[in-house]
């Protein structure tokens, strides 16, 4: 175990001016954070409820990632991400009754209540799974990728995962295929320093998880991960460099849970005053700060906020109205 300190690496975003043109963007973007805070927050109140089965793995604090990646993507492109997922698919456009009801186990969820909080899927928003193995989304993401590539349609592949999936092997086989065939597709890291209960520093020998990407000949970035406006300009270019042909990317999105690993986890092994500095870089406060910049009053977000809360609302009453599965969905859609 390393002998260094606990320390905060929350950073602060390279100071821009935000442009007056981009007040409408960025209230969109503020908008669909909030609503997946808010889907969080109530998942979290149906999971103390005993209305979700098994566990969740909670994204508060992460929305930044999910959603200026997404942002930067066609609806015909294709995503992998992992059991922390729940931001990704709403970011993508899944219905949150479908949602709520497949967290829940009921009949009216997006895979018929069979799929669970780990694994809402989608083919039709390009939601092609999440997985729950560490690290097991990537090597599916190159494949979507060369599919696309041999397809000719000018898709790309984007695959979501932490910190600690950089350290396995399907991580490494499936960044140097992609560098090998120059697939369309872009490794986003979503570094929040804890892969489970163990900090980044001691499981890997550097914290700039950009240097993996140097042994497979790849454009890398580090990029404020709190900061949606910068994640969607760094997505922008790794896509668009996929897209015409100029092969993978990897970005490191830095970025902090706000709770523990999953339901289970206090996340008591994170000192205070990393945690505080982290819920200081809230990503929908650096957003509100720039609206603030572009003369969007604060009256304004707390009613988006407040909308969106009511907006989760019913859907997740919507989605408990739903019966549970049939008997005869046990065998459906199971290839034999």
């Amino acid at each position: 175990m390393s002998s260094r300190k606990p320390r905060s690496s929350a950073g602060r975003s390279a100071e821009r001016p935000v442009d007056p043109s981009l007040a409408g963007d960025v209230l969109a973007l503020y908008e669909r954070m909030a609503q997946i805070r808010e889907f969080e927050e109530q998942v979290h109140a149906l999971f103390l409820k005993d209305l979700v089965p098994g566990t969740t793995h909670l994204c508060q604090g992460q929305e930044a990632v999910a959603v200026g990646v997404a942002a930067a993507l066609r609806p015909d492109d294709y995503t992998t991400y992992t059991y922390r997922g729940h931001g990704h698919v709403l970011a993508r456009g899944m219905e949150m009754v479908a949602a709520f009801a497949e967290i829940m186990g009921r009949a009216a969820g997006v895979n018929r209540g069979k799929g669970g909080s780990m694994h809402l899927t989608d083919r039709h928003l390009g939601l092609m799974g999440s997985f729950a193995i560490v690290g097991a989304g990537l090597p599916v993401a190159v494949g979507l990728a060369r599919a696309a590539q041999l397809d000719g349609g000018g898709r790309v592949s984007v695959t979501f995962f932490g910190d600690g999936a950089v350290n396995i092997g399907a991580f490494h086989e499936a960044l140097n295929l992609a560098a090998v065939w120059k697939a369309p597709v872009v490794f986003v890291c979503e570094n929040n320093l804890y892969g489970e209960f163990s900090r980044v520093d001691h499981t890997t020998p550097f914290e700039d998880l950009t240097r993996r990407a140097a042994a497979y000949a790849m454009p890398a970035e580090a990029v404020d991960g709190n900061d949606v406006l910068a994640v969607r300009r760094s997505a922008r270019a790794a896509v668009e460099r996929a897209r015409t042909g100029g092969g993978p990317s990897f970005l490191e999105c830095k970025t902090y849970r706000h709770r523990g690993h999953s339901r289970s986890d206090p996340g008591r092994y994170r000192p205070n005053e990393e945690v505080a500095a982290w819920m200081a870089r809230d990503p929908l406060l650096i957003a509100q700060a720039k609206l603030g910049e572009l003369g969007v009053p604060d009256a304004q977000l707390e009613a988006i906020r407040e909308a969106q809360r009511a907006a989760v609302a019913r859907a997740s009453d919507a989605a408990l109205a739903s019966p549970l599965p049939k008997p005869d969905e046990l065998e459906r859609d199971v290839v034999g």
